[in-house]
């Protein structure tokens, strides 16, 4: 591995935590994504402990109710402690670790990084010889996968699991769809893939082809550093030429092999290895040896691949399926929640809705009553246009001479009946009194005492008057409430609109609308 940035970082953390007085055990000061880049670099120097102890501290988190991303670092370190178990030949473990890490992704929904986990359990169920399992967990970390890397270790173990079950051409189809893909990308299981079809080759008596891609096998595993690889090579290649009776130098590869498992710890390939031996010294007539090898194969082979150990794993197996039971449980409990709420929400929804349309019709019943008591008002408005000029006539033809208030009120009702004059804006109790040949005090006075208002009151109703006759007439439509305004002396809409509201008890609009609405019910008429 070439010097890196993570590295330096590696060497920079241990000298602080050696000079801060802080041990290996106290590691608060690293993130987790720290602590799996230190526990990979271990692992890559192959200093296997360091990195569990790395790994360790990310597995013994509680993740319960951690947020997403240190529930994706922990799935990533369960997945690859594991992977040092498995290469210790602690399976139990190692299953136990897969399985934790998998329901990470599940629960995270990691699903990026589950076809690698589904290939490592797969791999477990290969070594105990359940084909059948571990062919169902590569087709489904195949349908996962999307890098290249994944697809070809998926397809090299498919193709060695059909070749265990005598599916020679599925095995073949397999092998060679790696062995493209691996060359197209340089990766590292091209060691795998060429000591897989070298034992397809040996397995249809193909040797020349077996022996060439052995070792075409072992170069790759020694340019890419993988020890174990190059140790089952070794191995595969002595069983080789085992078979076709070339002793010495199956011997020999054999003894390579052994001194790199032993060295190690290779137990899986230290057991194939004895099992080799034995059957060469049995070849030879050599019982006593024989029985040697084959008695330490067993002895290995029952500390690795017992049946209680597989049956732990058949244990382990069955817990995640209960598990997965238990969340779905869980999962349709919710959602069965989720739709009572829902219903619940739309109920009151539904009831809202109901009080709303109630109070809009409540409103639209009373403005349409207010519409009719508006439509009333302005009918009495008429009439009492008509009445007050009735009156107006009346009192003129009635000669009042008696007093002079008598006199001077009907001087006062004589100019206010001339428009030209009341609409003036210039118009005023002075001006009135002027045109009357009085004062402003007596004109007040009058106004006061006869008809029980002030001088403004009595021009504003004059005023409004005159404005209702012009909305009235024929030709009201050439007339707007602004040029009426200004018509009967207002400076302003607003302030004729609030004369005429507060006289009339109507706005100009809704006025000159009914108007309207009456000429046109008279026309149909």
């Amino acid at each position: 591995m070439k010097p890196s940035f993570i590295s330096l970082f590696v060497v920079f953390a241990l000298i602080w935590t050696l000079f801060s007085g802080k041990g290996l055990a106290q590691n608060q000061s690293f993130s987790p994504q720290q602590l799996l880049d230190m526990a990979d670099y271990y692992t890559d120097k192959n200093n296997y402990d360091t990195a569990l102890f790395y790994y360790s501290q990310l597995t013994n988190m509680s993740v319960k109710n951690a947020d997403i991303e240190l529930q994706k670092i922990a799935a990533k370190a369960f997945n690859r402690s594991a992977i040092l178990y498995y290469d210790f030949s602690d399976y139990r473990t190692a299953y136990e670790f897969y399985i934790k890490a998998l329901l990470l992704c599940e629960k995270s929904n990691y699903v990026a990084y589950m076809p690698r986990i589904y290939l490592n359990i797969g791999n477990i169920y290969f070594r105990f010889n359940k084909f059948d399992i571990a062919k169902s967990y590569y087709a489904n970390a195949l349908k996962l996968s999307q890098d290249s890397i994944s697809i070809v270790a998926i397809l090299n173990n498919l193709g060695s699991t059909e070749l265990r079950n005598n599916n020679l051409d599925s095995a073949f189809y397999f092998l060679n769809k790696a062995l493209y893909i691996s060359k197209q990308h340089g990766d590292a299981f091209l060691p795998n893939v060429l000591d897989n079809l070298a034992s397809y080759y040996q397995k249809v008596g193909q040797h020349d082809l077996a022996l060439y891609y052995f070792r075409s096998a072992l170069e790759e595993t020694k340019k890419n550093g993988q020890i174990e690889m190059e140790a089952a090579c070794l191995a595969n290649l002595g069983r080789l030429f085992f078979e076709k009776n070339r002793i010495d130098s199956a011997l020999f590869y054999i003894g390579l092999s052994n001194a790199i498992a032993e060295k190690n710890n290779f137990l899986r390939i230290l057991a194939d290895n004895y099992l080799t031996l034995s059957e060469i010294e049995k070849s030879k007539g050599n019982k006593t040896k024989a029985l040697d090898f084959f008695e330490k194969y067993a002895n290995l082979k029952d500390s690795v691949f017992n049946v209680d150990k597989f049956s732990d794993i058949t244990q382990l197996q069955r817990l995640y399926e209960i598990s997965k039971t238990n969340e779905q449980i869980e999962r349709l409990a919710m959602e069965q929640e989720i739709k009572k709420r829902t219903i619940f929400y739309q109920k009151i929804v539904l009831i809202v809705l109901a009080l709303i349309c109630s109070v809009l019709l409540l409103l639209f019943f009373q403005k349409r009553k207010l519409d009719t008591a508006y439509e009333t008002l302005v009918e009495k408005n008429l009439e009492i246009i008509d009445f007050q000029e009735n009156f107006t006539e009346k009192y003129k033809k009635s000669g009042l001479t008696d007093g002079m208030q008598d006199e001077l009120l009907d001087k006062i009702l004589v100019i206010m009946e001339d428009t030209s004059i009341v609409c003036d804006t210039e118009f005023s109790v002075e001006k009135l009194a002027e045109l009357v040949n009085s004062n402003q005090k007596y004109v007040s006075q009058v106004i006061n005492s006869a008809l029980k208002k002030n001088f403004r009151s009595f021009l504003n109703n004059y005023r409004i008057r005159e404005a209702q006759r012009l909305f009235s007439n024929q030709e009201t439509t050439k007339y707007t409430i602004e040029s009426v305004a200004v018509m009967v002396g207002y400076k302003s809409r607003n302030s004729f609109c609030n004369v005429f509201k507060e006289v009339t008890g109507v706005t100009p609009n809704f006025y000159l609308k009914s108007i309207q609405a009456l000429k046109t019910i008279q026309t149909h008429n």
